[in-house]
């Protein structure tokens, strides 16, 4: 037995996610996956581990995959060299493709796989699937990058009636048959507004919104939409933080109630955010619901 802990703080531990664990039962809590968190063996393992775990306390989880250095890695075995444009992928008719086998394939059922591993039951959607992504070019410089015109969620809620954990590879579709590359992070967003989604956790490779980018221990704990706008202004929110910020936005204006972004690198990270007063990461609050 591990005497890292007495039998009280064990206690301790259990009653403070009570009040969490009956907060969250049979809400939608979604999931936006990437970073370390799905590089590094051991972190995915516990990020599945806490997806398991939420899922047999009554919670409705989503979670939603990107998968960029699998990409990355299929694209250099085939000879083609991966370039971006702002942070996104430029992605010909042969690119989309590639996207097309990684995500919805073998990055997605590697994931069920791993899912059912750890006692779940999760069946792996790609944007297609039942037309729950449709999209259409965001930028002809681009190729097939998609711009999310539709959510249809009734894929989901299908899956939840018969308690499945859904997991989605954000690949989107046209009614012309062209297959797009979808942002990760704005499929989330858009997925998790169009659930009413209680939770949308945002997992990083940085702690949150930080006041110093070089200071993990500046971490802003909440913010309101107001207050990023002046965070903005004062370059706290810069870089690769605006895009993601904007998606935080997107989704709380379409209905989610709390949307938290947060550092996948540390352990358990979810059950921390959810189940305990600490939380982690920064909360980020106020939209204008539609």
């Amino acid at each position: 037995m591990d005497s890292t802990f007495t039998n009280n703080e064990r206690a301790e531990v259990l009653t403070q996610a009570l009040p969490y664990i009956k907060r969250y039962n049979g809400k939608v809590v979604v999931i936006k996956y990437g970073g370390n968190a799905m590089i590094d063996d051991e972190l995915k393992k516990q990020v599945m581990e806490d997806i398991v775990l939420l899922w047999l306390i009554g919670v409705k989880v989503v979670l939603v995959h990107g998968g960029g250095p699998d990409i990355d890695e299929l694209m250099t075995k085939l000879g083609k060299k991966p370039e971006f444009v702002d942070g996104l992928r430029v992605t010909d008719k042969e690119t989309a493709e590639i996207v097309q086998m990684v995500l919805a394939g073998k990055v997605n059922k590697t994931l069920v796989t791993m899912l059912q591993m750890y006692g779940g039951h999760a069946i792996g959607l790609s944007g297609i699937d039942g037309g729950l992504i449709e999209a259409k070019v965001k930028n002809a410089e681009l190729g097939y990058v998609g711009e999310i015109t539709k959510i249809r969620v009734q894929p989901i809620l299908d899956l939840f009636e018969k308690n499945y954990i859904p997991v989605i590879s954000t690949v989107g579709f046209d009614t012309e048959g062209n297959v797009y590359n979808i942002n990760g992070d704005t499929a989330a967003a858009y997925i998790a507004g169009a659930l009413n989604a209680e939770r949308l956790i945002m997992m990083t490779n940085i702690a949150g919104i930080l006041k110093d980018k070089n200071d993990p221990s500046s971490l802003i704990p909440e913010v309101s939409v107001e207050e990023t706008k002046k965070l903005r202004e004062q370059g706290v929110i810069s870089g690769g933080m605006i895009p993601k910020v904007d998606c935080c936005i997107e989704a709380l204006n379409h209905g989610v109630k709390v949307v938290v972004i947060m550092d996948g690198r540390v352990p358990h990270s979810i059950l921390m955010e959810l189940l305990t007063d600490e939380g982690a990461g920064t909360m980020v609050t106020g939209g204008k619901h539609e």
